[in-house]
C-alpha cells in the first residue's frame, strides 16, 4: 500500500539506502579524485596488482552513479524503487566478482573476508530494503510486470481486470502510463484513513461501479480499517465520524455544489492539507470507471453486491 504516512519501517528502510547511498558516493569520490591515495589506503587492492589510475577512476564514477541513484531512492522508496534496484544492481555484481575470485582460487578467502562488509554488506542492505517494501506491499505498480499486477487486480475484484488487460495490450506503453498515475489516487500522508477512503468509496460509488467500489474497498481494507466500517461504507451508511467525508466524495462524484461547502467543513476541522487530499482521491478515483464507461464495459458494472 502507498497510503498513509511513513512509519517506522520506511524510515528504517529510507536509512538502509541513504546508509549505502552516503558509502557509495564516500568511496566513488575517494577513488575519483585521490586514487592513488584509494589504492594505499585499502589494503587489499594492493593484492590485485599495480595501480591504473584510469581504472580506479571508472570504478569510482560507477559508485558515483550507483550512491545518487541510491540517495534519490531514499527520499521517497515506494515510488522510486526502480531507481533503488538500478542502484544496487552494480553493487550486486561487484560482490559477486569477489565471490567469483575466491571460488576460482584468483585470490585468497582471507583477502574475501577483508573485503566483504564493503562489497557484500552494501548491496545486502539495499536488498533487504527492496524486501521489506515488497513485503508490505509499499512500492508504486509501474515497473512490476503486467501478467502480476493483472492478477493482483482480479484478485481484488474479480473481473476487474478486464479493462486494464485492454489497456495492456494498447500500443506506446499505455499500460505503463497508467501505471505511473494510479498512485496518485491513493496519496494519504495527513488525512485519517477512515476519511480517507470514506471520501474515496463515495466518489467511487457516486460513479456507479460496483467492480471499482469494490477495489477501493479492498484498498480501505489493507490500510487497516475494520470490515464492517468498509461495509457500511459500500451501502451508503458511514459512522458518524466519516458522513461527511463520505459525503464530500459523493459530492465530487457528481459534480455537485455541495462540495464546496462540505469541503470546507473538513477543512475548518481537520486543515487545508487533509481537504487537498480528499480531494485528490475523489477526483482522480473517478477517472477508472470513466475510462470503462468509455470502453463500454460499465453495462453490469451496477449489479455487482457490494460487500467485502
Amino acid at each position: 500500500m502507498l497510503t498513509g504516512k511513513p512509519d517506522k519501517l520506511d524510515r528504517l528502510v529510507q536509512l538502509l539506502l541513504a546508509l549505502v547511498a552516503i558509502l557509495a558516493l564516500a568511496n566513488g569520490f575517494f577513488m575519483l579524485l585521490r586514487p592513488l591515495d584509494w589504492y594505499v589506503f585499502i589494503p587489499t587492492v594492493i593484492t590485485t596488482g599495480p595501480p591504473n589510475q584510469h581504472f580506479i577512476r571508472d570504478i569510482g564514477i560507477a559508485y558515483l552513479g550507483c550512491g545518487l541513484l541510491l540517495a534519490y531512492a531514499s527520499v521517497n522508496p515506494p515510488m522510486r524503487w526502480l531507481a533503488a534496484l538500478a542502484g544496487g544492481v552494480w553493487l550486486t555484481l561487484h560482490g559477486a566478482l569477489h565471490v567469483y575470485e575466491v571460488a576460482a582460487g584468483i585470490c585468497g578467502p582471507n583477502v574475501f573476508w577483508a573485503d566483504a562488509p564493503g562489497v557484500l554488506g552494501q548491496p545486502a542492505l539495499v536488498w533487504a530494503a527492496l524486501a521489506i517494501q515488497f513485503a508490505r506491499q509499499r512500492v508504486a505498480p509501474a515497473g512490476l510486470p503486467k501478467a502480476t499486477l493483472l492478477r493482483v487486480f482480479d484478485t481484488m475484484a474479480p473481473g476487474e481486470s478486464a479493462y486494464l488487460e485492454e489497456i495492456a495490450r494498447a500500443p506506446g506503453h499505455a499500460f505503463e502510463k497508467l501505471m505511473h498515475f494510479m498512485p496518485a489516487s491513493l496519496h494519504r500522508h495527513t488525512a485519517p484513513a477512515d476519511q480517507f477512503h470514506a471520501a474515496r468509496i463515495g466518489a467511487t460509488l457516486a460513479e456507479d461501479c460496483g467492480p471499482c467500489a469494490l477495489t477501493a474497498a479492498q484498498t480501505a481494507l489493507a490500510d487497516g480499517l475494520s470490515r464492517d466500517q468498509v461495509n457500511r461504507l459500500l451501502v451508503g451508511k458511514p459512522d458518524d465520524e466519516s458522513k461527511i467525508a463520505f459525503a464530500f466524495g459523493q459530492a465530487i462524484g457528481r459534480q455537485s455544489a455541495e462540495a464546496l461547502e462540505l469541503g470546507d467543513v473538513i477543512e475548518a476541522r481537520y486543515g487545508r492539507i487533509v481537504r487537498l487530499e480528499l480531494a485528490m482521491t475523489a477526483a482522480i478515483v473517478r477517472s477508472f470507471p470513466a475510462i470503462k464507461r468509455g470502453l463500454g464495459l460499465s453495462k453490469s458494472c451496477s449489479l455487482t453486491p457490494l460487500r467485502v
